[in-house]
């Protein structure tokens, strides 16, 4: 059962394969009762179809934070060679979108805070890390870490905070593409118009991918390109998590055991 729990499947958006953007689409959780229970129910036509080599509390992540990036690095744009800059690179997300982009054959920067977050960014294949608790200058720092200087051919933001937002369009490179995935509370994106245009610089939002995309994303990981790192925890430790959450302590994913 992913967050998007079903879908009309009839209007312009669902006939073009964008049933996440559906007028009456239902949302895990959200709109409908969701999977932090042992028994839920969902469309047939949209639940995601696991094959049965993958263990379930390996693969459970995949089913929102892999599907939604794997979604925003398509919207991207990237090819094989070009480098992409993840911002909050170390959590859920991030931790995903690394393995997925290069699965796809980009290089990646990873962008989050901390020496924790270094070392399971390097161990994911981040091919250079920028630490934004201590630079000086992350604009520079960033361009510095491309092949040629000029900054990578996109951003990938799936940080919870607002600033992120504001400075990733003065790093990639002319003509870049900033993915807005990350959804920061009350948060605004602001860019001079003058810059935009000349340099060519591309704002794109991405949501949860569609049911091509589950399918594309879930094979990534049958196949042994991704690894989830995650911990496993019982219901009733739900709120240590939210906790730890709101600390910006958690480094990968939780999955919830509803029978603990």
């Amino acid at each position: 059962i992913k967050w998007i729990n079903g879908a009309c499947l009839a209007c312009s958006y669902c006939m073009k394969g964008d049933e996440q953007l559906c007028q009456s689409a239902t949302m895990s959780g959200y709109t409908v009762d969701g999977s932090f229970q042992q028994y839920a129910i969902a469309k047939a036509a949209i639940v995601a179809r696991i094959p049965k080599e993958c263990d379930l509390e390996s693969v459970a992540p995949v089913l929102c934070a892999g599907i939604t990036v794997y979604r925003g690095l398509k919207e991207s744009g990237c090819k094989p060679g070009d480098t992409i800059a993840i911002v909050g690179a170390g959590g859920g997300l991030g931790s995903l979108a690394l393995q997925y982009a290069k699965a796809m054959g980009l290089h990646t920067i990873a962008i989050d805070g901390g020496e924790e977050k270094r070392a399971l960014t390097k161990k994911l294949g981040a091919v250079s890390y920028v630490d934004f608790t201590t630079t000086k200058d992350i604009v520079a720092d960033v361009k510095a870490a491309t092949i040629d200087g000029q900054g990578p051919q996109a951003a990938l933001l799936v940080a919870v905070q607002e600033k992120p937002f504001q400075q990733a369009a003065a790093y990639v490179r002319s003509k870049g593409v900033v993915v807005c995935i990350g959804l920061p509370a009350d948060a605004k994106l602001s860019n001079p118009v003058f810059d935009t245009v000349i340099r060519m610089v591309s704002f794109k939002g991405s949501y949860v991918g569609n049911r091509a995309d589950t399918a594309e994303a879930l094979d990534f990981f049958r196949r042994g390109l991704i690894t989830v790192p995650y911990k496993t925890v019982g219901l009733s430790e739900l709120q240590k998590v939210f906790d730890l959450m709101e600390e910006g302590k958690i480094a990968g994913r939780y999955v919830v055991d509803t029978s603990k």
